[in-house]
């Protein structure tokens, strides 16, 4: 989305902050107007300066996301997540049974114990 940025008030007699803030958005005489990104950086610029300049947004320019049905996404993911598995489980089934005998005597050592 867009925003149109006009200048309404002068920033002569304001702080430097906002002097400098107006000069970054591209203003440089009242009633100019300027046109910009709409993004958190911007919006924070015209925050800053709020009383000194008018936003009106630029209609037609607002895009709509659609985020992708969940249907197509999991047929996306299903043969990726097949062939990780089939990577995986040898690795996984060999380092279990590596593992058990250790912790069966891990067990037992610490059931001696007591």
């Amino acid at each position: 989305m867009k925003l149109l940025i006009t200048l309404k008030k002068s920033p002569i007699s304001s702080l430097q902050v906002h002097k400098d803030t107006v000069a970054a958005l591209g203003l440089r005489k009242i009633g100019q107007t300027v046109e910009k990104e709409d993004n958190p950086s911007i919006r924070g610029q015209i925050f800053r300066v709020r009383h000194m300049v008018e936003v009106k947004e630029v209609p037609g320019t607002a895009e709509k996301k659609q985020a992708p049905k969940a249907e197509t996404v999991a047929k996306e993911a299903a043969p990726k997540a097949e062939k990780a598995v089939k990577e995986v489980a040898p690795k996984a089934e060999k380092a279990v049974k590596e593992a058990a005998p250790k912790a069966k005597k891990a067990v037992k050592e610490a059931t001696a114990d007591m």
